[in-house]
């Protein structure tokens, strides 16, 4: 019977793990053209705006060329904020 214990599941744990790239892909007032990615988010902190989709993701792109704008909702009763391509 052996007197050491074996190194079990926890020796193969990451301390670490890779992050997972979220956040403002293009600031405000660049150029972008449909299909490029405006910024990655879990969950909808912002929201979509004009010229702008949300996809299954909560990754929100661009469906128009213009350039992106950042602002808050005057409509909304929490004031959210919204990402625009004007």
């Amino acid at each position: 019977m052996a007197h050491k214990k074996a190194a079990g599941g926890g020796v193969r744990q990451h301390k670490n793990p890779t992050g997972k790239r979220l956040g403002i892909k293009k600031s405000a007032g660049q150029e972008v053209i449909p299909g490029n990615i405006i910024l990655r988010q879990k969950g909808t902190v912002i929201k979509p705006g004009k010229g702008t989709m949300l996809s299954r993701d909560f990754t929100i792109f661009s469906v128009t060329t213009g350039k992106v704008n950042y602002k808050r909702s005057p409509f909304s009763k929490k004031n959210q904020k919204v990402v625009e391509v004007l």
